[in-house]
């Protein structure tokens, strides 16, 4: 494999991309002279074999149905076991257009309107979005914040429960917290699950992305019991920043739960992308490997480069990634009020992040930034950000 170039500054601007050229409608920064850090989606290229599967399948010229999956679901077997030891049924596998379609789906198939939708906040903003417009209660159950990371509190989750909950929505590894969660603790959110009668929906879409240090665990590998009220999500998207492709895997191994899913499947017409397919099934492979331990310890640098320079503002705290690229930033020492923050950011720095209020409570005093860009582009926020609070220093 070639060695990847994430240094590479690739010009995204006007390419249709939301991360640089919507920013100037939400934020009021131009691309021109700002830096996009908040859609998750990288600016680095995939791996090349996913360039070649697309370009030979461009090359061949017809793009028609997909059919004789096959080898694809062979990729997601051999990647489940080669990099997280799990062993999947690959007929469980069904594949929608990306997990944000997925989590729509369950709620569908699990799920009725009125039902309480669990979610530890602050958590990924898509998920409170969909659950209420499927017309679903979100129950926030606040994580608890101990010695700068984030943990489950089951005894207080377990006095907000009304048995009206029916769902839990698991965010692992979490954005944005970036916690990788224990076997411990995933032990625990089962047992809570089982106490209060929840199907587990796992999105576990950034369970590639685990920095040095860190080990994933998939639900189903800590939990086989609790198959029966377990549905797991994964995809290549983030990982091989192939988000766009809009194709993910919900694997369910209980024939009940995927009896019903499959019948909400069939009632949106939900059928496969085939360009999504083909360079998922690319991206599955050694060559998909060796090309994310690479971007894993390059993200790594990143972080400790942001780390540095942003802890050293007074009052301000980089929460410590153990997964994903995207940091989750205190600025709660700073006794600013979260539009003055938002203001220094966006009109000094020129930087576009998403605002902590945004992933709910505990939200409020966060921004979260998106450090999958070049190292050059990260010291250049991290510049641009100690100038904005230089008063503090």
């Amino acid at each position: 494999m070639t060695t990847p170039d994430f240094d590479e500054i690739i010009d995204r601007r006007g390419t249709h991309s939301a991360k640089w050229d919507g920013m100037e409608a939400y934020y009021g920064v131009s691309p021109d002279d700002g830096l996009p850090m908040w859609v998750a989606d990288m600016d680095f290229r995939p791996p090349a074999c996913v360039t070649r599967a697309l370009q030979d399948y461009i090359d061949h010229g017809v793009f028609g149905y997909f059919g004789d999956d096959a080898a694809y679901r062979a990729s997601i077997g051999w990647w489940m076991q080669e990099r997280h030891g799990w062993q999947i049924d690959t007929g469980a596998v069904f594949s929608t257009h990306g997990l944000v379609n997925g989590t729509g789906l369950c709620l569908q198939a699990f799920t009725e309107p009125g039902d309480g939708v669990v979610l530890f906040t602050p958590v990924y903003h898509a998920f409170a979005r969909v659950i209420r417009a499927a017309g679903r209660k979100v129950v926030e159950c606040p994580l608890a914040l101990t010695e700068g990371r984030y943990e489950m509190d089951f005894a207080s989750y377990d006095a907000q429960m009304t048995g009206n909950e029916k769902l839990l929505i698991l965010c692992s590894p979490h954005n944005p917290g970036g916690r990788v969660w224990s076997a411990e603790e995933l032990r625990a959110l089962a047992d809570f699950a089982i106490r209060h009668d929840l199907v587990v929906v796992s999105d576990e879409i950034h369970s590639d992305l685990i920095l040095p240090g860190a080990r994933h665990l998939p639900m189903a590998v800590a939990c086989p019991d609790i198959s029966d009220r377990l549905v797991m999500m994964t995809a290549t998207t983030k990982t091989f920043n192939l988000a766009g492709a809009h194709v993910g895997n919900v694997i369910i191994h209980d024939p009940d739960l995927r009896r019903r899913f499959e019948t909400v499947m069939t009632a949106n017409g939900i059928s496969p992308n085939s360009f999504a397919l083909h360079a998922a099934t690319a991206a599955y492979s050694p060559e998909g490997a060796a090309w994310v331990e690479a971007l894993c310890d390059y993200l790594d640098g990143n972080r400790k480069l942001f780390d540095e320079g942003i802890n050293a503002i007074p009052g301000v705290t980089s929460m410590k990634l153990e997964g994903t690229y995207l940091a989750w930033v205190d600025f709660s020492g700073t006794g600013m009020e979260a539009t003055e923050v938002q203001r220094r950011i966006e009109k000094d720095a020129r930087i576009a992040v998403n605002y902590g209020e945004s992933f709910g409570l505990g939200g409020e005093t966060y921004q979260r930034f998106n450090l999958a860009t070049p190292r050059a582009r990260v010291a250049e926020a991290v510049e641009r950000m100690q100038k904005a609070f230089a008063d503090l220093q």
